[in-house]
């Protein structure tokens, strides 16, 4: 019997992206600032904050020409 099986993959983050999360409380404009096996260090390009989380995206998709960050 077959079913629908939806597959994730971690994301291969590389130094120096710049991503966007849409939702979730790590929503907002980051910049990747260094990778791990196991950890990502991202720093947010409005308030220069630093964090480190486990690694946690996968992509839902890629968009050229986009304003970055965004203004509230």
């Amino acid at each position: 019997m077959t079913h629908k099986v939806t597959v994730f993959k971690p994301y291969p983050f590389q130094a120096g992206q710049k991503i966007r999360i849409d939702s979730g409380p790590r929503k907002g404009d980051w910049q990747v600032v260094s990778v791990t096996d196991k950890k990502v260090t991202l720093r947010c390009p409005v308030s220069d904050v630093e964090v480190q989380w486990a690694r946690f995206c996968y992509v839902t998709d890629e968009k050229e020409n986009q304003q970055w960050p965004l203004e509230d």
